[in-house]
């Protein structure tokens, strides 16, 4: 009998968990009774009363596991880790929310038994915020054109992957993983599925500003090169512009042509012109570096606490 892993991050999920536990084991009693199940949630350091829930998941039903990581170790290193925590010969990976709809899962495996080894959930539409609707597209329409690699457009990790790629994922050891590209870059024939993004059905998102900042950041310097193009070509030519401009200046100085006589606001201007784009390559230049930083480093994606009804011991690589 095929197993199937249904990895599920949270944090500060109290509201969502039990059912969500509940929902899928449903899903799997009810559509997928040829498979046998896991149900793997992977806590990153919630403050309310999600993991005394997830205990009493854990507790009713023995093919929900859990692992509650140390600390909070970030919105990708936590969900990464815990698909090459699962067991089965293909993980679903879904948010807690039920934003990602459960409904999706038996679409997903019925894809996957036609021999794709990655099936994606791709947002066609989504009942979220416009604004933030918006904001998206206009971030996955940029990052595409300025990617050297192929990037996946409205797709947030909520799919299937088989055993071979969570073995790629494994192998890749990536101290700074973005799953988004990855799945682009590394992985097998695919297989896109669309679906509509739900409300949230309890609780508050915990994204904001920074974290989409974050995640934007990181898929920039994983994924492209512009950024440094842009540094290097708009430093050629703005000291081309400056040069050009003291040129300027010192010749209308020297001959008093017409009478002229600015000062030194030309020279102020330009210290003032200069010194911003040169503090805003600078800081281009630190995301590249703290990328780099970060994946030299080498240090373990998670940490864990404490594991619920896993029978094997941790992997930490």
């Amino acid at each position: 009998m095929k197993k199937i892993s249904v990895l599920i991050p949270c944090y500060n999920e109290e509201e969502n968990v039990l059912p969500m536990a509940v929902a899928v084991a449903n899903v799997f009693e009810t559509e997928l009774t040829s498979y046998d199940y896991e149900i793997v949630f992977i806590d990153n350091d919630s403050h309310d009363l999600t993991r005394p829930r997830l205990r009493q998941a854990c507790k009713d039903n023995p093919k929900v596991k859990a692992i509650f990581n140390a600390k909070n170790f970030g919105q990708f290193n936590s969900p990464y880790y815990g698909l090459y925590q699962t067991t089965g010969d293909c993980t679903v990976s879904m948010c807690c929310d039920f934003q990602d709809p459960v409904e999706m899962i038996p679409r997903f495996v019925a894809e996957w038994e036609q021999g794709y080894k990655i099936v994606c959930g791709i947002k066609a539409t989504s009942k979220e915020n416009p604004v933030m609707r918006f904001l998206r597209t206009c971030y996955y329409k940029l990052i595409k054109r300025m990617s050297s690699v192929e990037q996946i457009e409205h797709f947030t990790g909520f799919g299937l992957y088989d055993r071979s790629f969570i073995q790629v994922l494994h192998d890749l050891k990536d101290p700074t993983p973005f799953l988004r590209g990855i799945v682009a870059e590394l992985g097998y024939r695919r297989k896109d599925i669309t679906y509509e993004q739900q409300k949230r059905a309890a609780g508050k998102t915990h994204n904001n500003w920074y974290t989409l900042y974050d995640a934007a950041m990181l898929s920039f310097t994983s994924y492209t090169k512009v950024g440094l193009r842009i540094a290097t070509i708009g430093g050629f030519l703005m000291s081309g512009v400056s040069l050009l401009v003291s040129l300027v200046y010192l010749i209308m100085k020297l001959v008093n042509w017409y009478g002229f006589d600015a000062g030194q606001a030309p020279i102020i201007i330009g210290v003032f012109l200069m010194g911003s784009l040169q503090l805003f390559f600078t800081g281009l230049l630190g995301e590249y570096v703290l990328s780099m930083n970060q994946r030299i480093m080498n240090r373990p994606l998670v940490i864990e606490e404490e594991r619920i009804n896993f029978d094997e011991p941790a992997d930490n690589v």
